[in-house]
């Protein structure tokens, strides 16, 4: 492994840094959308500054979605009286990569089944997967129709994620109503998720040296990757590490002959790659407003502590509009 690095073609690994740094601005893009839609305007060097620091520490907190704790808690620092939308823009930019995510896996999955389903190995991978994406966009659905009907106040007290659904039940009648931006940041998040394939599709070719040896083609990542992103984003390790490599060995090698050293390889380097652009944001925020930094334990929160209060106003709108009808 450490020879096949040694002689690794750097123009490629340099082209899969900057791809990286281009979906982040993809992303960046897509948050400014969601935020201007609600009247909250947050200039690009703070905007992209905030992300890089949410990228710094999803790589250290389990799940995938730590750094949007941290990104949520700076950006209502940088909008105060706007705390509940500022809060919001954050959840329904992580709802519509989800839903990005659940439409680029299930259709590319469908189209390609019976590739996916010729690796008994690789099948045993595929319908966890499907089961978390189908379940994501079933509770999706299930809270808009809860939303839309008005039940939330009708849930008992003690039902647990009451509060997630009411917090959820807000984000939608913010933006459910504003589809242009909605569906442009949907068309970003897909343009993004492509952007983040290329990253291991540039490592690929980075490590083939010339040819010699077999690696993944950009289409057959576009097909393995949602699969493998969606396993290595629940909360069993660290940044996804150990998971993500061993489920690169398995499709990889299974379906794409690509031998299984190879396969950790355009994994951990592809990792490598997103994990210096994180190292970016974890030097933005040693330099990021000093005297407002926390401990994490109090970061937490506090941001649990504003989505509690955003989940009772929902309620109690929902209820005044009930008494009015």
């Amino acid at each position: 492994m450490a020879r096949t690095l040694h002689d690794a073609d750097f123009t490629w690994l340099f082209l899969g840094f900057l791809v990286y740094g281009a979906v982040e601005l993809v992303a960046g893009w897509r948050w400014q959308i969601l935020l201007r839609v609600q009247g909250i305007q947050l200039g690009w060097i703070r905007l992209l500054g905030l992300l890089l620091i949410g990228v710094f520490f999803n790589f250290f907190i389990p799940g995938g979605t730590g750094g949007d704790i941290i990104k949520t808690f700076y950006l209502l620092k940088e909008t105060p009286g706007k705390r509940t939308v500022a809060l919001l823009s954050v959840l329904v930019d992580r709802l519509i990569g989800l839903i990005a995510l659940v439409l680029f896996a299930g259709i590319l999955t469908a189209a390609n089944w019976h590739w996916l389903m010729s690796s008994a190995t690789v099948s045993h991978c595929v319908w966890p997967a499907l089961i978390i994406l189908g379940s994501s966009f079933t509770g999706l659905h299930a809270v808009y129709i809860v939303t839309s009907r008005g039940w939330i106040h009708r849930l008992p007290a003690r039902m647990p994620g009451r509060e997630k659904l009411a917090e959820l039940a807000m984000a939608y009648n913010l933006y459910g109503r504003k589809w242009r931006p909605s569906l442009a940041a949907l068309g970003l998040s897909l343009l993004a998720h492509l952007g983040y394939i290329g990253v291991f599709y540039c490592t690929g070719q980075a490590l083939a040296q010339d040819g010699v040896r077999i690696m993944p083609g950009f289409f057959q990542l576009c097909v393995i990757l949602p699969l493998v992103n969606t396993l290595s984003a629940m909360p069993i390790s660290v940044g996804g590490l150990g998971v993500r490599e061993g489920l690169f060995q398995v499709f990889l090698h299974q379906l794409c002959s690509v031998r299984e050293t190879d396969a950790v390889l355009i994994s951990s380097t592809g990792y490598l790659l997103t994990f210096f652009w994180g190292l970016i944001g974890g030097a933005l925020y040693l330099f990021y407003r000093p005297s407002d930094h926390r401990r994490l334990r109090d970061i937490k929160s506090e941001v649990a502590a504003l989505e509690h209060t955003v989940a009772q106003e929902e309620m109690a709108l929902e209820t005044a509009e009930r008494k009015k009808r």
